[in-house]
């Protein structure tokens, strides 16, 4: 295990150098966009109801070298770090951690981005108006370094609505929120912007190689792909088993906490990827009950079937469901954990 996590770790050191050999004068800059296939697809499966497109907007030199040094310097500071890179997992707890994923068979909508669409001719646009209409929303920026060899390396950064200001030259009154402004150097006042502005920050989400992704900032890298909005459909997958069980009371309160928050969105999802819920037998409820009590987290069972009345109600199922305490083969000591994946024997 040590050394595929020192291979994984030198290839990033290997991509890091590809990078730095591309050519800055071929290097191009693309826009990302999500749209909405249809109105009445917005109760719709994420994988089914969004679509995105790249384009491509031209560059000049000076913003070719500053994406250049920028990127290299990213790595460089995440390749000092002397992080560890092991395949992608939502809910690891260690965050000083790189990852990686394949695209293959994963079944998202971002992946034609990757696979069919950068690797050809992208419609270019003059405007960030025309990304930003009714319907679609400008989602990611991506940045496609071209090698020698004709291959290219794409980097992602996951866009922010505050880090974009489009003027609206015909009625610049009616802009909501801010206008923009700009320090004269020369008469030292402040005057009116006019254009488009999108800040490009001088960090990288996931880089893009060999049909895999490499992820350096987890959670912006989940937003990019779409991941974290099918950890929520998976979520509310797992209550509507539960419901079906007919075996807990007081389900409404995990669906709302599901609903309206994120927080257990990825520990749902790793019960659906590890199997789904297990069996609710009367043995089961019961062995979760012996297990809540040796670990401080009682499970509260009444006429046969869990009661959920409170957060910690909530807290101590959820554990159940994922198999959260673990016991070491070796030492036999007790863990407390909702990681790691399930082993092929």
């Amino acid at each position: 295990m040590e050394n595929q996590q020192t291979e994984n770790v030198n290839e990033l050191q290997i991509l890091r150098e590809r990078i730095s050999h591309a050519s800055q004068g071929a290097i191009k800059l693309y826009f990302i966009v999500r749209m909405l296939k249809e109105r009445n697809l917005r109760r719709q499966a994420v994988m089914g109801k969004y679509t995105y497109k790249a384009y491509q907007i031209d560059i000049e030199d000076t913003i070719r070298g500053y994406i250049y040094s920028s990127t290299i310097d990213d790595l460089d500071k995440i390749l000092k770090k002397d992080f560890t890179m092991l395949e992608y997992d939502p809910i690891a707890e260690d965050t000083d951690n790189l990852f990686t994923y394949s695209m293959k068979g994963k079944g998202l909508a971002f992946a034609d981005v990757v696979e069919n669409q950068l690797c050809r001719t992208v419609e270019r646009v003059s405007s960030l108006k025309d990304l930003q209409s009714s319907g679609i929303e400008l989602w990611a920026y991506c940045v496609g370094f071209e090698e020698e060899s004709g291959d290219t390396i794409y980097t992602f950064r996951k866009v922010s609505k505050t880090k974009v200001a489009v003027q609206d030259n015909e009625n610049p009154e009616k802009k909501r929120g801010w206008f923009n402004a700009l320090l004269n150097p020369s008469t030292h006042q402040l005057e009116m912007l006019e254009g488009e502005v999108i800040a490009l920050d001088r960090q990288v989400d996931c880089v893009y190689v060999d049909e895999a992704f490499y992820i350096l900032r987890k959670v912006p890298f989940e937003q990019i792909v779409g991941i974290q909005e099918e950890f929520k459909e998976k979520a509310l997958e797992v209550v509507s088993q539960l419901e079906s069980t007919n075996r807990i009371e007081g389900l409404s309160i995990l669906r709302d906490k599901v609903n309206t928050g994120t927080g257990l969105h990825k520990k749902l999802a790793k019960i659906a990827k590890n199997g789904g819920i297990p069996e609710l037998t009367t043995a089961t409820l019961s062995k979760m009950q012996q297990i809540g009590r040796t670990h401080g987290n009682p499970i509260n069972i009444k006429d046969d079937k869990i009661q959920i009345e409170s957060e910690a109600d909530l807290d101590s199922i959820i554990k159940m469901l994922g198999d959260y305490y673990k016991i070491g083969e070796i030492t036999g000591k007790s863990y407390g954990t909702f990681a790691g994946k399930v082993l092929v024997q």
